[in-house]
């Protein structure tokens, strides 16, 4: 592929930013083409030592913040006119009530799914817990002249120690992974701006 085709596959692949931004974008692109070449690689090696369309596109969209493609695409191309307004306005009571209802849908689901996580959470430190205060009990046990509750209460602790390094993991892996989810969905809703 040639710096041309390059360009324009990328302007295309951009095409709801932010005009401003598209332009700096390329111009960003094309200087680092004209770079490469003068260090004596040909056009093509010096587009294809850039990378993929794809992955630059997409990386690209995803710096963007949400909010600046949003004011791109709601920017009206032309007046309303009276009768559309009035159309909007009489129609607010069903449209706005469910866009509300939609939005209350979306964010209980996601606060549900972070509280489970957060549930999680507090399973591994009263695992944790459980372990020092295990192991508090034991020494009072074997300061009293229990042995038998002090051995068994030291097993206990061990258990829970055991099962908190388990959770710990499980939890993090967890936490990790809506995370990246999240940042995936709020990708995935970026593009559907720009396309």
């Amino acid at each position: 592929m040639n710096k041309q085709e390059f360009l324009a596959r990328l302007r295309e692949g951009l095409g709801g930013l932010p005009q401003n931004d598209v332009e700096e974008r390329l111009a960003f692109y094309d200087e680092m083409i004209e770079d490469r070449m003068e260090e004596g690689l040909s056009e093509c090696e010096a587009v294809a030592s850039i990378g993929s369309v794809d992955e630059i596109i997409s990386q690209i969209v995803a710096d963007v913040p949400l909010s600046k493609i949003v004011k791109e695409k709601i920017k009206p191309a032309r007046q309303l006119k009276v009768w559309e307004i009035l159309l909007l306005v009489l129609g607010s009571p069903i449209w706005l009530s469910l866009v509300i209802a939609a939005v209350a849908v979306i964010v209980s689901l996601y606060a549900s799914l972070w509280a489970v996580v957060i549930s999680l959470w507090a399973v591994f430190a009263s695992l944790a817990a459980s372990f020092v205060g295990c192991l508090l009990a034991c020494f009072v046990f074997l300061a009293g002249g229990n042995a038998t509750a002090g051995v068994a209460t030291l097993a206990a602790g061990l258990v829970c120690a055991g099962l908190s390094i388990f959770a710990f993991y499980g939890c993090f892996g967890i936490t990790r992974g809506i995370g990246i989810c999240t940042k995936n969905i709020a990708i995935w809703v970026k593009k559907r701006f720009v396309k």
